[in-house]
């Protein structure tokens, strides 16, 4: 497509995603983009645009030769891969804001991207608002690149806020975000972790040239969260979110995971409050970056898919420089966590597991331990997750030589320190 060409929207999907970049382009007339065609699931409903714009048979938008770009932001991953695959085989570039269809399908998108040619985009699948996809594609060699530590989603984020600001319990604090609009009726895929791991899969693909699917990610949500964590948080000066973090090895490969975690007062990631997003990114020469930004609403996330659009006039297309230019990374499982775990009944942790344990708070209401343990032993057990258990890392809390670790925490003991 030259630059001056007329971009032809086929739309599927028109909720708070959809409406909001029809809004938008209306707006800017300069993008010489125009929605031909909407697919919705239910004709009857009023919605603010022309009758004519919408039809029920996707059909109408995926074969149509005038329609050169597809624009999918519907919640349904099945049907969105089946869209997606279609438009490439159609000869359309693509425009996808589904982040659980595309953590699920990548290998199989990589290959049509490769076979058809065709440009496909997805910058508004990860921290809506915030250009993170395009940055570490662009921007950020893998070599250099030392981690990602981020918040990338806003409902947990802004339910976090509120258990801290507000001093309200965990379901306190959800029903708010759900009456607020930013979790939905059944909140299962943003307090469990999972929208946040799908997110985090894409995102390990531009900064590592990782290919993963979420599954084999280690996550947790913030369901287990309690006000008694928030208190022991409050006291140490510190705050709970749920982040998700990938770091560079010394081995090479990349350890990634998303979990509830202790931030310090002065963490870049204490300042994301309510259902904001924000990227920390830590290089070999340029130190921290930060990225703020709304992680979800219909003109934020709608913004990012016009970006997309817009980038479509110059023939933009991802080149996965990470996966296709470099040697990739791999995930790497060799290390140790420090972590804080709350609990009701101690017969439901394993103390037996850990590396050791650092302290033991057995007389309040909620008991609480701070230990040293396996990466493998939470990715391969689930008693974390179970019995009213909650699990959250400390500040800092990856460490690799473990043995060094030990020696030193020994000396420490005998000198009396710990």
């Amino acid at each position: 497509m030259e630059a001056h060409k007329q971009l032809t929207i086929g739309l599927f999907g028109f909720g708070v995603v959809g409406e909001g970049l029809y809004k938008v382009l209306q707006q800017t007339p300069s993008l010489k983009a125009r929605v031909k065609k909407v697919c919705i699931k239910n004709i009857e409903k009023k919605r603010n645009a022309p009758v004519s714009l919408f039809t029920t048979d996707r059909d109408e938008l995926l074969n149509d030769p005038d329609i050169n770009v597809i624009v999918e932001v519907i919640d349904d991953a099945h049907a969105a891969f089946e869209i997606v695959s279609t438009a490439f085989r159609n000869g359309k570039q693509v425009v996808s804001s589904s982040k659980k269809m595309i953590a699920e399908h990548f290998p199989a998108l990589l290959q049509l991207q490769k076979e058809t040619g065709r440009s496909f985009l997805y910058e508004s699948s990860a921290c809506a608002s915030i250009p993170v996809i395009r940055n570490l594609e662009e921007y950020y060699d893998n070599d250099l690149l030392h981690s990602l530590r981020a918040i990338v989603n806003g409902s947990t984020n802004f339910i976090l806020t509120k258990m801290f600001e507000e001093g309200l319990d965990f379901k306190q604090a959800l029903l708010l975000a759900q009456q607020a609009g930013f979790a939905e009726s059944n909140p299962v895929l943003d307090v469990d972790g999972f929208d946040a791991v799908n997110k985090w899969a894409i995102l390990l693909v531009h900064a590592y040239g990782i290919v993963e699917t979420p599954e084999n990610i280690l996550f947790n949500g913030i369901r287990q969260i309690h006000a008694g964590d928030a208190s022991v948080a409050k006291a140490r000066n510190q705050q709970i979110k749920l982040v998700a973090q990938a770091s560079k090895l010394k081995n090479g490969t990349v350890a990634a995971f998303v979990l509830p975690q202790f931030v310090q007062h002065t963490d870049h990631l204490a300042f994301v409050k309510n259902e904001y997003n924000g990227v920390v990114i830590e290089t070999g020469f340029a130190d921290k970056q930060f990225f703020y930004g709304k992680g979800a609403g219909s003109f934020p996330t709608a913004s990012a898919v016009l970006s997309d659009i817009s980038a479509l006039r110059y023939e933009y297309k991802y080149e996965y420089k990470k996966l296709y230019h470099h040697q990739p990374n791999t995930l790497g499982n060799d290390i140790y966590l420090r972590v804080y775990v709350s609990f009701d009944n101690l017969a439901s942790v394993p103390r037996d597991r850990f590396e050791w344990i650092e302290e033991w708070h057995a007389q309040e209401e909620r008991k609480y331990l701070v230990g040293v343990i396996a990466f493998d032993e939470l990715k391969n057990n689930n008693w974390w997750k179970e019995n009213n258990t909650s699990l959250i890392l400390t500040p800092d809390p990856i460490i690799e030589d473990i043995e060094t670790r030990k020696l030193k925490k020994r000396s420490l003991e005998l000198a009396g320190i710990v």
